[in-house]
């Protein structure tokens, strides 16, 4: 669920425009990542928070998938 929600609001941001994702979701920790380079999203940042994981990416220049 966390890629999905992240790839609807990246679709409403333009190139460049940062977005911050939490997620408690285990398999977010791979998902994500592999979402961002398919798309060709920055991933600039994963950390581990407690109980959740803080991701941050910035929005690439393609259109999102």
């Amino acid at each position: 669920m966390p890629v999905l929600k992240a790839r609807r609001q990246l679709a409403n941001m333009q190139p460049g425009d940062t977005l911050t994702v939490l997620a408690d979701d285990p398999a977010t920790v791979h998902d994500l990542p592999a979402f961002c380079k398919q798309a060709q999203h920055s991933l600039k940042m994963a950390v581990e928070i407690e109980n959740y994981w803080q991701f941050t990416i910035i929005r690439g220049d393609q259109d999102p998938q």
